[in-house]
């Protein structure tokens, strides 16, 4: 009996544009495929996934603007392409792609600037992700006081 791995197209691509190797851009595509059968994740799928790692919390916000980070052409589902590229930086990216990648996750409204708003949003979707148990004692103004001590110009 023979097992047939199902290859992506544009493998050798992927490869050149990515950190991986091909063995490890096989792997991570049957994870993928496993995960996604149909080749692609919708956003709700992404926030059903990846709640699953916060059950103390409420991921959804988060997942949210996470997917839209991946989501790069902005067509509403994740490709097994803009998974692995993003994950290609996140993992194994130089430092500068590192913070460019979590800059656009932070920059909510792609205007190029981080505002005031943007990074409150952020913070509070990242306590809602980690939960009650995690912050026992936070108020909930605590985004807004971290993001205000944050944003304070010194005069």
């Amino acid at each position: 009996m023979t097992i047939v791995c199902h290859r992506p197209e544009g493998l050798d691509q992927l490869e050149a544009q990515t950190n991986f190797n091909k063995r490890e851009l096989q792997v991570l595509y049957r994870g993928f495929k496993n995960e996604c059968p149909s080749g692609v994740v919708s956003e709700e799928t992404f926030k059903q996934i990846y709640s699953q790692f916060f059950p103390h919390g409420d991921a959804s916000t988060y997942a949210h603007y996470l997917f839209n980070a991946f989501d790069t052409g902005h067509t509403g589902s994740i490709k097994f392409e803009d998974f692995v590229t993003a994950l290609s930086i996140l993992l194994r990216g130089t430092v500068t792609e590192k913070l460019q990648w979590t800059f656009n996750l932070y920059d909510i409204n792609r205007d190029g600037y981080i505002n005031k708003e943007e990074m409150t949003d952020i913070v509070r979707a990242i306590y809602d992700m980690m939960g009650k148990y995690t912050y026992p004692a936070l108020k909930t103004d605590a985004p807004k006081q971290h993001v205000d001590a944050f944003f304070q110009v010194e005069s």
